[in-house]
């Protein structure tokens, strides 16, 4: 009986289970395996093995946490919060410096990134904050000023590391999560002409290798072998790429060092390079799906604080892949922010893997809610 038992309740876990995002993200960590491969001049390591590993451990890690409810990401939301922001305070006083960068703790076993953490603790924070908030009180300052609390000390300390690219990515998260909680647009409007007349004295403020990005950005081919080199052998190799590319193992500008980061933050160039624009199609349409699943989900929440948490984790998501596509094609400047699931690396991939987690947590609450 207890066999019968057995193998009746393992299919019913399975089916349950939301398959189209979890093979969309196998699809995607499948592509990135096979073009790291190739980048490391057709070896498994040091990049290629690794990354299957990683996406199989934060998968199943994934899987656990679909089975949190509700009640407890909303518990965990604030204290998430504090912890992550205790770490980036940590940071700060003892963290490890890489590449004049300082946004690592190092735990012995592990190196930590506080700030990717913060991009998925940033989301829960403010839905739970606009879940409890009082619809009287939605329009009036009451709801301005701790949002702007909750979003500024996580964004201030990130750009002292300093990391503009993780910082523009929280701040991007937390205002998309107050704009569905239904902030007045002139809010907005307003904040980004604050902004746009602030530019002078934020640029000023900034780190000279910020400055020299934005300038690269302006006028590429001003320096195109010393600080415009990054961006443009990328768009060498997206452009030589073709419609169909070179060919699988036949790469010049990665296989040859033309092409810096080639696994990293400009993996979509070096597959470009030997898929053309057919593999840069499939790479989107994943993503699109998988985004849009997402905000799928935030459309049948029952609840505010699910509903914000969705769009949030989806809007995250976005920010990662439309940040990386433009810079690597140009259309943004070089700020770091890797292709996720797709550029080696632990921290974009677990990043991702929590979003899905949550996500899934929220879809299987919606469908027993429906249900009773």
């Amino acid at each position: 009986m207890r066999s019968a038992t057995g193998r009746g309740l393992v299919p019913a876990a399975l089916r349950a289970l939301p398959w189209t995002p979890v093979l969309l993200v196998l699809a995607i960590a499948s592509f990135s395996c096979v073009v790291l491969f190739s980048a490391a001049g057709g070896s498994l390591k040091p990049w290629a093995l690794n990354q299957g590993v990683r996406v199989i451990v934060f998968l199943c890690m994934a899987l656990a946490l679909s089975r949190v409810s509700e009640r407890m990401l909303q518990i965990a939301a604030f204290p998430l919060y504090g912890l992550f922001l205790l770490l980036l305070f940590g940071v700060e006083m003892v963290g490890a410096v890489k590449g004049g960068s300082q946004r690592w703790l190092d735990l012995g076993f592990m190196e930590l990134q506080p700030s990717e953490m913060m991009k998925v603790a940033i989301v829960l924070a403010t839905a739970r904050f606009f879940s409890l908030l009082p619809a009287s009180q939605l329009r009036t300052v009451a709801a301005l000023w701790p949002a702007a609390v909750l979003m500024g000390l996580p964004v201030g300390l990130v750009m002292l590391q300093p990391d503009l690219g993780t910082a523009l990515m929280i701040a991007g998260s937390a205002a998309t999560v107050t704009f569905l909680a239904g902030l007045p647009l002139r809010l907005y409007i307003g904040a980004a002409l604050a902004l746009a007349a602030a530019a002078p004295i934020i640029f000023s403020t900034m780190h000279e290798y910020q400055r020299n990005r934005v300038l690269i950005f302006l006028d590429p081919e001003s320096d195109p072998l010393g600080k415009g080199y990054h961006i443009s052998q990328s768009k060498i190799a997206i452009g030589s790429g073709g419609l169909f590319g070179k060919g699988y193992l036949q790469g010049t500008q990665s296989r040859l060092d033309y092409l810096p980061e080639r696994q990293t933050d400009f993996v979509f160039a070096t597959m470009a390079e030997e898929w053309g624009l057919a593999g840069g199609l499939y790479l989107i349409a994943c993503f699109f799906l998988f985004i849009g699943w997402g905000m799928r989900v935030a459309g049948r929440a029952r609840t505010k604080f699910a509903r914000l948490t969705a769009a949030g984790l989806a809007t995250t998501i976005f920010f990662y892949v439309a940040i990386n596509l433009m810079m690597v094609m140009g259309l943004a400047p070089v700020v770091g922010i890797p292709l996720p699931l797709v550029s080696y690396g632990g921290s974009a991939v677990m990043t991702v893997m929590i979003c899905l987690g949550i996500l899934m947590a929220i879809e299987r609450d919606s469908r027993v809610g429906a249900r009773v």
